[in-house]
This record gives structure tokens, sequence and C-alpha cells, in this order.
């Protein structure tokens, strides 16, 4: 089995070497089919979705973002804070961006949130190098992801709510060729399986 930093390092390279025609394309296959499954899981309601901003040669997303908000929805994007912790700013297409002082991201600018806004959260877009058919997943190696979902696995519903933040539906982000076969990814003990992923061709259900 090849290691996560294998995967990652040759996904990458096929991501940078993607014409920008591919690229473009595969942001409206993921706009699409993302905001298909958001928009079932929020049945017709104004749902709330962490997502966040692809950036260089990752999937791409903002149209994804902007399909949400047309379509009533509310989007939380990430902001990374010192310990490889993150907050979530409400993020609109008037938003402003800018650098990020811990990794080579774009963030929202406005009032930051804390892991308790999940509680509020209909589901989670995350960003992926690769998954598998089994639900594991190689983040970008930040470790910021890892650390937020077994954060968010602890959280405990909002008094007199039923709802239970640790079950959220996350879809992770990725091109259709980078969902592997079950197995083929390492999983260790701080992982946490992903429930989808969202691709240009559709979403694919995982576990």
């Amino acid at each position: 089995m090849a290691s996560k930093e294998e995967i990652r390092s040759c996904h990458r390279a096929r991501r940078s070497a993607l014409p920008l025609a591919a690229q473009d394309a595969a942001a409206a296959g993921i706009a699409r089919h993302g905001l298909q499954w958001a928009s079932g899981l929020a049945r017709g309601r104004q749902g709330i979705f962490a997502a966040y901003l692809g950036v260089g040669a990752e999937p791409p997303t903002l149209p994804l973002l902007t399909a949400l908000t047309d379509a009533g929805h509310r989007v939380l994007l990430p902001v990374c804070e010192p310990e490889i912790e993150l907050s979530w700013v409400y993020w609109t297409p008037q938003s402003g961006f800018v650098r990020s002082r811990y990794a080579p991201i774009q963030e929202p600018v406005g009032e930051r949130h804390g892991t308790a806004v999940m509680r509020d959260v209909t589901a989670i877009f995350l960003p992926a190098t690769a998954l598998d058919l089994s639900g594991n997943r190689i983040g970008q190696g930040g470790g910021y992801y890892d650390k937020f979902l077994a954060a968010l696995a602890t959280l405990s519903p909002a008094s007199g709510e039923a709802s239970d933040a640790a079950a959220l539906p996350t879809a992770a982000v990725v091109y259709d060729t980078e969902v592997l076969p079950a197995g083929s990814i390492p999983a260790e003990s701080f992982d946490r399986k992903v429930d989808a992923a969202l691709t240009p061709g559709g979403i694919i259900r995982l576990g």
C-alpha cells in the first residue's frame, strides 16, 4: 500500500498538469452535483453549509459556493488559526478575502466563529487530495481538518436540541480519478471517515 504522502504527491502532480478548460468543466460539475446534494439534505429549507475555497490546482469550488448562496443557503468558510485550529466566517459573493497567515489559502474577512457554530450546519464540504471507497481521506497534510473533525466528534448538541454535529453529513471534493478502490488509503487512529465524494461526475457514496 502506498503511503499517504506518496498518494498526495502523485495526485498533486496530476492536478497541476490539468489544462484550464478541464478545470472549468470540473467546476461546473462540482457546482451542479454539490448543489443537488446540499438541496436534498436541506429538504426545501434554508441550509447552512461549511465549505472551503479551492485554490491553485485544487478542484474549483467558487461556483459551488455561489450556487449555494444563489439557492438561498448560507455558507461558512474556514480561517486558519494558531495551534492548527479552524474558525469559521459566513461568506457571501460580496465578501472579501485575505491571504492566510498560516496556510497557502485565501480566507474570508468577517466575524469568526468557533467549532460550536457547527451545531447549526446542515453538512460539510471538505478538501481532499484523494479518497477511497471505504471513506478514508487524504487531506492537504496540514492537519487542520483532522483536528477539526476530531473536535466535531466531541461537540455536544445545544441544550434542548436533538441534532448531533458529530453526525453531520460530509462530502470531500476531488476529481473523478481521485476516488480509489476500498482500502487504498492507510487509515490512522485520528482519521475520520467521509460519507461521500463530490466529483465533477457526481456524488459517490462511501463506506
